[in-house]
């Protein structure tokens, strides 16, 4: 929270930043700019949407800044090759389409960082490739006649979904799984049993999710069956998505999430006040937006003392706001600045008052915060959990700040959170707002 106008310090690199992470890559064959093989190489059924996916890549990669390579020759799984590119995309593969060697290959640029995107039937393929079982979450099982069903969007922050409404209606052949992936990666969005008949997986039914595997990003997406699915805009904005956290152009959390519930989930604000002036304004798609200040919207209904708080934001431009946490109850705003903690959010300042400080006391790891941050414009997401009198700040998923309070006229043992609306210029966003209570006697010297 800052109540004079911005500094310069900082803002030529910031600017620096922002423009690597949002810029255009090199013009198509190109090679500085990123690059990703579509391989849609089939060993059993074959998809006749193959041809229609493979060009809908290609737009999407003109229009977006990364060449597109297309292939159905496992011979371009060697190591050589396959370093060439930012991600793998399996293109409705089946069966076994790899051997030993291709499949170690591969192994290696996983492990080395490289990406994955999964589309469809790349969940019917090497189901003795128990490494590949892994990075894909999970293995086809089997699939009703097609048809419209509803898809609950779960996760709104990734690149892949955050351009979804909260549910996504849409016909496709909606898979069934013989495992679900949530426990091991991070479901982005999943379909509503009730919509459809044919689902067999007890209501609780993943059918897009990503995660972070053996030193690689993995993306994968059930859709895509049909071919009218490739000429579907918001479709092929998913898929857009998917391929850009997996090339590294867009960061997103995609560690697993369980045991979150919602304090503000787009719907209503039940439990929240507004402590001085100015407001949130709450948008038909669920987002809430702040306008004036200098004020907070903070959470009344209860406090915490040990816990996970996990959060969506968006800046608008050079913005300015903030995360509060371990307040006491008050109508004054400025209560929670002297009493508690702000985990800040603001594109330039200098290093203890910008993004993922702990603001005026300590500054975030600038190399890591500046790797993870989604520019203005992208959502970002937040995870602030506190132990004890110990803070810690991770952003889209990367630990970039670790605070212990010391100052013995604040605690953090025990408190309120509140998102602050800065000012009439600051334009900030946030989405679903959660949280999961840890134990209260949980050591804070514990793993990450």
């Amino acid at each position: 929270m800052r109540a004079t106008t911005r500094t310069a310090t900082a803002v030529a690199g910031a600017a620096v930043l922002l423009g690597c992470v949002s810029g255009p890559a090199a013009s198509q064959g190109g090679d500085d700019g990123k690059r990703v093989l579509v391989f849609s190489k089939t060993a059993g059924f074959r998809h006749d949407s193959i041809p229609e996916g493979i060009a809908a890549v290609r737009q999407l990669g003109e229009t977006n800044g990364f060449t597109v390579d297309a292939t159905e020759d496992a011979g371009a799984f060697t190591s050589r090759n396959l370093h060439r590119y930012d991600a793998v995309v399996f293109l409705s593969t089946t069966g076994d389409v790899l051997d030993t060697a291709q499949q170690t290959a591969f192994e290696g640029y996983i492990r080395h960082g490289g990406g994955y995107v999964g589309i469809h039937a790349a969940a019917d393929t090497e189901y003795d490739w128990a490494f590949y079982g892994g990075l894909a979450g999970a293995y086809f099982q089997s699939h009703p006649a097609i048809q419209p069903a509803t898809v609950t969007v779960e996760d709104r922050a990734h690149p892949a979904t955050s351009g979804l409404a909260q549910t996504w209606n849409r016909t496709d052949e909606w898979y069934n799984y013989r495992s679900n992936p949530r426990e091991k990666a991070h479901v982005l969005a999943s379909l509503d049993e009730s919509s459809y008949t044919g689902g067999t997986m007890n209501g609780d039914h993943p059918i897009a999710w990503c995660q972070n595997y053996q030193g690689g990003r993995a993306f994968y997406t059930g859709g895509g069956h049909t071919k009218e699915s490739y000429a579907d805009p918001l479709f092929r904005r998913h898929l857009v998505g998917g391929i850009r956290y997996a090339i590294g152009d867009a960061q997103a959390d995609c560690r697993p999430e369980n045991g979150y519930r919602p304090l503000f989930d787009g719907s209503s604000l039940d439990g929240w006040q507004q402590a001085g002036p100015g407001s949130f304004t709450l948008s038909d798609d669920g987002t809430l937006t702040s306008s004036g200040g200098m004020g907070m919207l903070w959470y009344a209904a209860s406090g915490f003392s040990s816990y996970s708080l996990k959060l969506d934001w968006k800046l608008a431009g050079d913005d300015n706001s903030g995360v509060f946490v371990g307040f006491p109850p008050s109508d004054d705003p400025w209560s929670a600045v002297n009493n508690g903690y702000e985990i800040q959010i603001d594109a330039t300042d200098v290093p203890e008052k910008t993004t993922g400080s702990v603001y005026g006391f300590r500054s975030a790891d600038l190399k890591k915060r500046d790797r993870a941050l989604n520019p203005p414009g992208e959502w970002n997401t937040y995870e602030i959990r506190v132990e004890g009198e110990r803070l810690r700040v991770w952003l889209n998923g990367v630990k970039i700040n670790d605070f212990t309070n010391t100052d013995p006229a604040r605690s953090l043992r025990d408190g309120h959170i509140g998102i602050q609306n800065h000012g009439a210029d600051d334009q900030v966003s946030f989405r679903n707002v959660r949280i999961k209570e840890l134990p209260v006697k949980a050591s804070a010297s514990q793993g990450d």
